[in-house]
């Protein structure tokens, strides 16, 4: 009884020290970002050890509900291709000579797609079939700015994904004129200037995005959301190109993520469930969607529906399936984490999260090998994006995405993307 009580009391005496020791192991772990941490941070995408105690939490969630169906042993199409794509705003240079050095740039960061507008309000300026620029002093052909923008994918051997958007005014109804944004009144001025650019540019550019997140308000004239009729837009827009020529790959306007029903932006998983209803099935090959990370890392496995994560995305899949898509891939257009500054003055600084050069550069590699491991029905992923021309946007905060300041001054992530491409063509 004796020898009982007295290992009795050891134990009393151990335990305690030894939650103590393994409790200060741990906080030795997450400091020094050891073992547990690392397993932390690939399961939630959190960095500080709270937030990694709670992301967990949320994350073993996750098997108590069932996960999306993505389907990955099924044969997906335009998905053996090189992922690495970047958004080019190459319309916004002036001089010939700086959109060169941007493709050069490009080039040298080992991007094979750009993701560039060709503006409709940019080329069919004043009227229908009118493609003269008469808004300077000099008088000129609007093609010309875009045939050398194409010239030069050509030179550098990059492909375009051309987003189709941005009505002119004189397309709009005069009560719903927003500049760039609103739909046309007739649709068929929209299919006419997208069959245009498409036989212009035939055998050249082979993928076009027709529109940009018509699932939020200020994407579609500031107006309500409306599946049926982007459906409608879609559908006669598909048709046509189809016509021009058969080859030719369309892709959806990239879903916003948003969790919103209110009237000015529509959930991502319902408009495309409503797109679905109106026959949009027949009317695309790739869905677009966007792939921000916002207020978590790409490592953040977290899949309850109403995240809004860089594994958003995961349930868009499922609907393709439960639509009988399985087939289609899904392609980022926009990806990125956002290292605004502290800078008093910039518009909505946390609207997209917050983080530093050194994790916008690691979480955009590590996005990208995210879709490459685990999601093979992901196809080219576009990061959002390359330079502005000019500073005039700075106090926004999504003018710190960039990748190159509008000086050609490369950013971390610049750098992170060349070593990256560097090392994909390496282990080949």
């Amino acid at each position: 009884m004796h020898i009982q009580n007295l290992i009795h009391r050891k134990w009393l005496i151990a335990l305690p020290i030894f939650a103590l020791v393994m409790f200060a192991g741990l906080g030795l772990d997450l400091r020094a970002h050891g073992l547990v941490w690392r397993f932390l941070y690939s399961v939630t995408g959190e960095e500080t050890p709270l937030k990694q105690a709670n992301g967990f939490i949320a994350y073993l969630s996750n098997f108590t509900r069932p996960q999306p169906n993505t389907a990955t042993s099924t044969p997906i199409r335009d998905t053996q291709v090189n992922p690495l794509g970047v958004n080019t705003f190459l319309d916004n240079e002036v001089e010939p000579a700086k959109r060169e050095r941007q493709m050069q740039m490009i080039h040298d960061a080992g991007f094979v797609w750009i993701r560039q507008q060709f503006r409709w309000d940019d080329l069919e300026i004043s009227a229908r079939g009118d493609f003269t620029d008469r808004r300077n002093a000099q008088v000129i052909n609007a093609w010309d700015k875009y045939d050398n923008i194409v010239g030069l994918t050509q030179k550098y051997t990059v492909q375009i994904i051309a987003r189709l958007n941005s009505p002119p005014a004189w397309s709009q109804s005069a009560a719903n004129r927003v500049p760039g944004y609103a739909p046309p009144a007739d649709f068929t001025d929209y299919v006419n200037y997208a069959v245009t650019v498409a036989t212009r540019y035939k055998g050249v550019i082979h993928h076009y995005q027709i529109w940009n997140e018509p699932n939020i308000s200020p994407e579609w004239g500031h107006a309500a959301p409306d599946p049926e009729a982007y459906t409608d837009l879609l559908c006669r827009t598909y048709k046509a190109l189809k016509a021009v020529d058969p080859s030719i790959t369309v892709i959806t306007g990239t879903l916003a993520p948003t969790n919103a029903i209110d009237g000015q932006n529509l959930n991502d998983y319902v408009f495309l469930q409503r797109m679905y209803d109106a026959g949009a099935g027949h009317c695309f090959d790739i869905l677009g969607v966007q792939g921000y990370g916002l207020l978590s890392g790409p490592t953040d496995h977290r899949t309850r529906a109403m995240d809004i994560n860089y594994s958003h995305g995961l349930w868009l899949r499922d609907l393709m399936i439960a639509n009988g898509d399985a087939a289609k891939a899904i392609w980022i257009g926009e990806m990125a984490w956002n290292p605004v500054p502290d800078t008093p003055g910039i518009a909505d600084k946390m609207r997209f999260g917050q983080v530093g050069d050194e994790q916008a550069a690691r979480y955009a590699i590590e996005g990208y090998e995210r879709a490459r491991t685990e999601w093979p029905w992901v196809g080219v992923i576009c990061y959002w994006y390359f330079k502005r021309a000019d500073e005039s946007i700075k106090d926004q905060s999504w003018y710190y995405f960039r990748l190159v300041d509008p000086d050609f001054t490369p950013r971390p992530v610049y750098d992170a993307f060349k070593a990256y491409a560097l090392s994909r063509r390496a282990a080949q």
